[in-house]
Formats: C-alpha cells, structure tokens, sequence
C-alpha cells in the first residue's frame, strides 16, 4: 500500500470506516497503522491523498460516519457547509443530538449538544451530510452568547442569503421558551444583511452600544450626476460621515493607492471619512469618541 497505484479507488480521497474496509478486504488492520492513513476519528481514517488538516468539511464527513442516527451537523460547522466560514483554527465538529438518540462518545474532534429539540424541518442533507436546515443554524448560532458573535453570524448568514431575516424572526417567534430566545430576539433587531465582514459587524455594534444613532450599513455615495462614487462600510449620510474598517489588506500598496484616490474623491464631495483598524476595535470608548466629536462638528 505504499504505492499510489495499490490505493482501492474508494478509499484515495474520503474518509472511511477502518472496520468496514478490513470486512471488505479493502485493507488488512496492519496496512491501517501504517504511514499512508491519517486516522481521524476513532475508526475514521483518510488516506494521505486526501488529507488536509485545515479541511473542516473533510471533517465533517468524518464525523458524519460515527454519529448515531437522531444527531446531525449544526452550529458553525452548519454554517460553513451553507458557505459562511466563522471558525477558529483547528475548530471542532459542531454535532447536535436529538433527545432520545444514542450518545456521541466524547472527542476533542467533535463539539456535541445533547438532549436538543430537532422538529422534521430543523434538519435536511447537504452533499449527502445531515445538517441543520438553514434557519435552524441560523437560530442556534443567534442565540447564543457571546452577543457579538451571535450577531456577527447571524449577519454572515443574511448576507450570503442563507436565510431571510423576516423568516428568522417568525421562527424566533413560535419558540418563545427556548434557551437564548431573549438574545436572539435582541440579535434580530441588531441584525443588518448588508453587513459584509465581521468586523463591520463589531464597530456597527460599538456605535450602537455607545449610545450613537444606528448608522446605514454599505451607504452608496453618488455625485451630482448620479454616477457612484464608493460604497462605505457604515454611514451617517445625513452628515456626510462615513466610517471605514481597514483590514490589513488595505495596506497592500494598490489597494493603497486606490484607497487615497477614493477619499480624495469623497472629500471632494463633502463627506468626511473615518477610518479604523483591529487597533482601534481594541478601544471601543475612543471610536465612539472620535464618531461623537465628527458628527457634533459636522452638525455645527
């Protein structure tokens, strides 16, 4: 087995059970210990072809060969199969069970939330996988705490159209009793699809929570003449304020030079820009400052 050839097809690219392959004389248990499988979960293993240990969807396929039947794919790893990526490095499978289903035996691999309600329409398959429907992983990661990241997923998951907030918000409304229902209802009126990072999500949020008027999110900036200008990640366009998020690759040197003539062109127009960092997030007291300062001067 140590030659790509002697691979057997099915097994080259996705995960498998190593006690399945060994019944089917596939494999033998010694070739399983040797150096061309990575074992993933107990009895779980992927050849080396196939193995990528930054491939969260790798393991999700993985989990899906051991959990029970009742228990499904949700929380952020739900998210990701719906294409919104909001995990750590190394993130566990986040695996939800049914009440009255068999245990998930505990892995430093797999996340598990045991004894859950799942209705019929809380759970569908995604490429073959069973996950949580797409507003049942919505309501989850919504309701719960830390706020900031609730809200930052839900707005992730607007934005992709994943889930329509006036849908959300009448599935928040048939479960009143649930845990979290008091966050999520807060993150529904927090909640802005037009949000395109998670760091917008966070300084809309710190304006907000600084007692500032919600600004609009990706305000488009138009001349005289119609034609646009730019789209700002957060606006006051009553006092011609924008405010900008700069992530690191603002710092490339076009991205650069695209940045100047851009504000030079919104300055022109009368609009004054604020920009802010990561370093700034880190000081939610003087952003709201700074915000407060700009829009008491352009009042005047």
């Amino acid at each position: 087995m140590s030659r790509a050839a002697a691979v057997p097809p099915t097994l080259r690219h996705l995960p498998f059970r190593g006690s399945e392959a060994v019944a089917a004389g596939l494999l033998t248990k010694r070739q399983l210990d040797g150096a061309a499988w990575h074992r993933l979960l107990p009895d779980v293993y992927v050849h080396k072809e196939g193995f990528d240990p930054t491939d969260h969807r790798l393991m999700c396929d993985a989990a899906a060969l051991v959990i029970p039947r009742g228990a499904v794919i949700g929380g952020l790893s739900a998210a990701y199969l719906w294409g919104v990526n909001l995990l750590g490095r190394d993130a566990p499978v986040s695996i939800i069970v049914a009440g009255g289903a068999a245990r998930v035996r505990p892995h430093p691999r797999l996340r598990v939330t045991a004894h859950a309600v799942l209705a019929p329409g809380d759970v569908t398959r995604f490429a073959g996988l069973p996950v949580t429907s797409p507003i049942r992983t919505a309501y989850d990661l919504g309701r719960k705490p830390p706020r900031l990241d609730a809200l930052i997923a839900v707005d992730a998951l607007l934005h992709r159209h994943v889930v329509k907030l006036a849908a959300l918000a009448a599935y928040a409304e048939e479960r009143p009793g649930w845990r979290g229902a008091a966050l999520m209802r807060e993150v529904i009126a927090l909640a802005e699809p037009s949000t395109e990072s998670p760091m917008e999500t966070t300084l809309r949020l710190i304006l907000i929570d600084g007692g500032l008027p919600r600004p609009v999110a990706q305000h488009e900036i138009v001349d005289p003449r119609g034609r646009l200008l730019a789209r700002v990640d957060l606006a006051y366009p009553e006092l011609r304020i924008a405010l900008e998020y700069e992530g690191d690759h603002h710092r490339e040197r076009d991205h650069f030079r695209r940045d100047i003539t851009r504000h030079k062109a919104l300055q022109a127009a009368g609009w004054q820009i604020l920009r802010f960092t990561a370093h700034d997030i880190a000081n939610p007291a003087g952003i709201v400052a700074e915000v407060r300062r700009a829009r008491a001067e352009r009042a005047r």
